[in-house]
C-alpha cells in the first residue's frame, strides 16, 4: 500500500507510531478483522497531530461500523457510517493513500442498506467487506 510518512498534498508527518498504528489498522479492515482494526485505528489517531484526528477518526467509524454491523446493530451501524462520512468528507478525493472517493461512495451503499434493512427479519446486516484502495498516482 502507497502511505506516505509526509503526504504529498501537505499532510503533516505521521510519528513511527502513527504510521505503524495507521498501516496495521488498515490491513486489518482489509481482513475483516473490524474490532482489532478499530483498536489499531483509534491508537493511531490519539498519536496523530491535531489536523488529522477526523481522519483517522473516521477510519474508527469505518471500523466499527462494520463490527456493529456483524453484531445486528442497525442504529449502532447507521451512526457509525454517518459519523465515517462526515469525519471523512473534507479529507476527499485522496488521503495518506486512500482513496477517499471510493471509500465515501462504499459508506453511503453501506448506510442506504443498513437503514433499508430492517433487523426484525435478519440477524445481521449484510455489509460486504470494506475495499480500500490507494490512491491513484
Amino acid at each position: 500500500m502507497g502511505v506516505r510518512r509526509a503526504d504529498e498534498h501537505g499532510s503533516p508527518a505521521l510519528s513511527a507510531e502513527a504510521t505503524s498504528r495507521f498501516l496495521e489498522g488498515v490491513e486489518l479492515i482489509r481482513r475483516g478483522e473490524y474490532f482489532a482494526a478499530h483498536e489499531e485505528l483509534e491508537l493511531a489517531w490519539r498519536a496523530a497531530p491535531h489536523a488529522e484526528r477526523d481522519f483517522f477518526q473516521g477510519l474508527v467509524h469505518v471500523a466499527v461500523a462494520w463490527y456493529q454491523a456483524g453484531r445486528g446493530r442497525q442504529v449502532g451501524t447507521e451512526r457509525q457510517l454517518e459519523k465515517a462520512i462526515r469525519r471523512l468528507g473534507p479529507y476527499a478525493p485522496a488521503h495518506r493513500g486512500l482513496d477517499l472517493d471510493s471509500l465515501l461512495g462504499q459508506l453511503r451503499r453501506a448506510l442506504d442498506v443498513a437503514q433499508a434493512d430492517g433487523l426484525e427479519h435478519a440477524v445481521r446486516i449484510d455489509l460486504h467487506p470494506i475495499e480500500l484502495v490507494e490512491e491513484q498516482q
